[in-house]
């Protein structure tokens, strides 16, 4: 009878290491945008299973997938960085293409919307937040100097973007109109 380990022990100190050598601590930078982009895919697996659009359950694995490549890149110490990319202009090109293409198939709203007419779409608003989280992560990472892959805050700046478009699908395939923010008492 075989028991499978789920845990190494080696982060009780309170550290854990990177793709490469050394160990950092959980608290540091680069483990705080890889938390994010972790909490983001994990949002996008909540949208991908309430969601009622063909393509976004087809979109939104494709990206969680990205995801992880991502996060490799960002868990890579700078001289195994290169080792481990897996993002790049073709992937922030996918989605853009993406986008355009829910661009023709559903209008824009002419004013702020309120999350929450639609399950998939409301999911797809808390994982825009998230990813927006992680892109601030990110942006911090790469302006000191830690992560050189600019691709990375580009197809994160993107899959916001994506989020929001999906959001309108998910609501206009549920039949619902987009409920608009009001300001006032």
């Amino acid at each position: 009878m075989s028991i499978q380990k789920f845990y190494t022990t080696k982060g009780d100190d309170g550290t854990t290491g990177l793709l490469g050598s050394g160990r950092v601590p959980k608290d540091h930078p680069r483990l705080e945008a890889i938390g994010a982009i972790d909490e983001a895919g994990a949002c996008l697996g909540l949208a991908r299973a309430h969601a009622a659009a063909p393509q976004t359950a087809e979109f939104l694995k494709q990206v969680q997938r990205h995801l992880y490549g991502l996060m490799a890149e960002v868990a890579a110490t700078p001289e195994n960085a290169a080792r481990f990319r897996a993002i790049g202009a073709e992937q922030v090109a996918w989605l853009e293409a993406r986008i355009a293409e829910i661009g023709e198939a559903v209008p824009p709203p002419k004013e702020f919307i309120l999350p929450g007419d639609s399950p998939g779409g409301a999911y797809l608003d808390l994982a825009r937040t998230v990813v927006r989280r992680a892109e601030r992560r990110l942006a911090s990472l790469v302006h000191s100097g830690e992560v050189e892959n600019r691709h990375l805050l580009r197809y994160l700046n993107r899959l916001s973007s994506l989020c929001y478009a999906l959001e309108l699908l998910e609501n206009h395939t549920a039949g619902v109109a987009t409920s608009k923010a009001k300001s006032g008492a």
